[in-house]
């Protein structure tokens, strides 16, 4: 009898728990305060790095973009305003409360050289990248002691 060869993924059990952790979260808060981390990419282009963060249905004025000891951190809140008070609601999973994430920043760069943008629900922060950085070896030879 010919049998079927079935890849073990770990990672597909553990997001399985963290969704049953969620919801027991969610039963203990009252599903009231919700937070999420927005997904993030990375690049290098042209001199630049660019950071991409996806934050769908946020406003650009809910997003706060600092910078502080070369750490940027993209944040913000978002609050539901509208609710439909006639229709009853079986499940609700649109992402609403307050989101951050946080990245060391390359060394020498100039944060007041940041710019950021917003477009289709993407935040898109620009850091030039310093040119004059130089790359210095350090060799530590360990002793006895």
């Amino acid at each position: 009898m010919a049998g079927t060869l079935t890849r073990w993924d770990p990672f597909a059990e553990l997001s399985e728990l963290r969704t049953r952790f969620d919801r027991i979260y969610d039963g203990l808060t009252g599903g009231t305060e919700r937070s999420w981390v927005p997904a993030i990419d990375v690049a290098r282009e042209n001199g630049n790095l660019i950071v991409r963060a996806d934050v769908p249905g946020i406003k650009p004025e809910e997003v706060k973009i600092e910078v502080e000891d070369d750490i940027l951190t993209v944040s913000g809140e978002h609050e539901e305003t509208t609710e439909a008070k006639e229709k009853e609601y079986v499940r609700r999973e649109r992402r609403y409360g307050s989101f951050r994430r946080s990245m060391v920043l390359p060394t020498g760069v100039d944060a007041k050289q940041i710019k950021a943008t917003t477009h289709d629900g993407v935040v898109e922060v620009t850091i030039p990248l310093p040119k004059d950085i130089k790359k210095e070896t350090v060799t530590i030879t360990p002793t006895a002691a």
